[in-house]
């Protein structure tokens, strides 16, 4: 009996696992990334290879995005010599060339701005559709292309924070160990396969206990 119990079981893990690789855990390898630039040319991960990459995705009338616009600003002007990264990435259903170009010059921005669909960002993010309307999302890359930072769902201040992000930056453009932004308690943080191993633990007790208080009750 408990062999076919745990049949259903194992299906239900091997969906959580599933749902979890979609899910933004970091960190995590980066997969090349292409948005549409100014004058029909490509903006691509891969072209800044060994930089500290930061990607705001951004939606261009939400006064929220232009302020983090104008931090990531700042900072790319600081940071920039040392290997600092940033992109910018609009997205919406109707997003356009010019609606970006006015963009960056309303902004005097310096870094990359390019677009793309909303269905590509949540590709790339891992999130679901209900919530795209969480603005601005904010990727940090080390040089080795790993996915060391990433905005929750429901918004992440700490990455729209000047200071925060300073310090996390040079801490990866120094190599000072590994900084991790996740929801994860700390030991998952360094293993996400921990994850549904861990769910499996909790599952099992779940399943003894229920037998044991079967058998008690005959």
């Amino acid at each position: 009996m408990i062999a076919r119990k745990l049949v259903p079981l194992a299906h239900l893990i091997a969906a959580g696992g599933l749902q979890l690789a979609a899910s933004g855990i970091v960190p995590r390898p980066s997969p090349e990334f292409m948005v549409q630039g100014p004058a029909a040319s490509e903006i691509r991960l891969s072209n800044y290879k060994g930089k500290v990459v930061l990607v705001e995705f951004l939606i261009t009338n939400c006064p929220h995005c232009w302020r983090v616009a104008e931090t990531i600003e700042k900072l790319g002007k600081d940071l920039g010599p040392h290997g600092f990264q940033p992109i910018g990435v609009a997205l919406d259903s109707q997003i356009a060339e010019p609606a970006v170009t006015d963009f960056v010059r309303r902004f005097r921005l310096t870094y990359p701005v390019g677009y793309t669909s909303s269905g590509t960002v949540d590709g790339y993010l891992g999130r679901t559709e209900a919530e795209r309307l969480q603005v601005p999302q904010i990727v940090v890359i080390d040089r080795e292309g790993i996915i060391r930072a990433q905005s929750r769902p429901v918004g992440e201040a700490k990455l729209e924070s000047e200071a925060y992000l300073r310090n996390f930056v040079q801490a990866l453009l120094e190599k000072r160990g590994q900084p991790v932004m996740t929801d994860l308690p700390s030991h998952m943080r360094a293993s996400p396969a921990l994850v549904p191993i861990a769910v499996l633990i909790v599952a099992g007790g779940l399943l003894a206990w229920r037998n044991q208080k079967k058998h008690k009750v005959r």
